[in-house]
């Protein structure tokens, strides 16, 4: 059976359910056990956030979630290395690339304000925006997802004072482009010209199109900094592969393809910006994991 992506006839945002077997016969949530519904080919349509991973965070409109694999034969903690490759964790990956929604069901945990009183709850649609590698707090990696709510649903009511942070409880619908002000700088520095290959966007109205990417994301749990040492001006493929961890850059300014490990340019650079080498290894790391030196400088040397 194909998954369906969106909420089910009938259901609306608030439903409490009293089990998981409810859930599946609903269509709101089909496996019974795990966490994810969800494959590399077709993506993840829905989650359940349960509180069985410590570093999962829940600040109602936005979610960080703990990817699934790990664990002991008990489920209590985790004893290895998570994958991106497990399927419920590439799922959730192409459903950011694609931009599918994915259905966000609550279990009921004393921990969360945003769990309900008893069984499971229906919270909406959210959107995959970001993913990453960290290091949990077993010491061990793990595969992380920042989830949005989607917008024009029912708000979500916190079940005590624990409000979300006000700073960071915005939605939003699509891939994040953030174009603030000094983001546009950055495209006027470069007459709207891709740093990675050149690209330069005409439109109908005789202006250019690019973006503006930021290096070390913004938003929890990365807290990046909207500055020109933090923005780069990008085409929208190679913006997207960056976002997605095609691509990184070494400390010198290459840009390499992460799946060969080859340098297929070096970025270019006009005027005084520059950008903050800190920020650079931060996204690095992100998606090569291991040393926290320039492993990919390294690799391509031995290439």
């Amino acid at each position: 059976m194909s998954k369906f992506f969106g909420t089910p006839d009938g259901i609306t945002v608030g439903r409490l359910f009293k089990d998981r077997r409810e859930l599946h016969d609903t269509n709101v949530h089909r496996p019974t056990q795990p966490g994810i519904s969800g494959t590399k080919a077709e993506g993840a349509d829905s989650i359940v956030l349960s509180g069985g991973y410590s570093d999962d965070e829940d600040h109602g409109d936005y979610i960080i979630y703990t990817g699934h694999g790990g664990r002991d034969s008990n489920g209590t903690r985790l004893i290895r290395d998570q994958s991106p490759d497990a399927p419920g964790n590439a799922g959730l990956a192409t459903s950011m690339a694609m931009g599918l929604p994915v259905r966000v069901v609550r279990k009921h945990n004393k921990n969360s304000a945003f769990a309900p009183p008893y069984g499971y709850r229906y919270s909406g649609l959210y959107l995959v925006t970001q993913t990453w590698m960290a290091t949990g707090r077993d010491g061990f990696q793990i595969v992380q997802f920042r989830l949005e709510r989607i917008d024009e649903q029912l708000p979500l009511e916190p079940q005590s004072a624990n409000d979300p942070d006000p700073e960071y409880a915005s939605t939003i619908i699509s891939r994040r482009i953030r174009d603030s002000q000094l983001a546009r700088q950055i495209k006027q520095l470069y007459d709207f010209q891709c740093q990675v290959c050149g690209a330069q966007i005409p439109t109908v109205n005789g202006h250019f199109y690019a973006e503006g990417a930021h290096v070390r994301p913004l938003g929890r749990p990365h807290v990046g900094r909207d500055n020109w040492s933090n923005i780069l001006c990008m085409c929208p493929n190679h913006h997207t592969q960056f976002d997605l961890g095609g691509i990184v850059l070494t400390d010198r300014m290459e840009v390499v393809e992460t799946r060969k490990m080859t340098a297929i340019a070096e970025l270019t650079f006009r005027k005084s910006h520059f950008l903050d080498i800190t920020n650079v290894r931060y996204h690095r790391q992100l998606w090569i994991s291991g040393e926290p030196g320039d492993r990919a400088a390294q690799q391509l040397k031995r290439a």
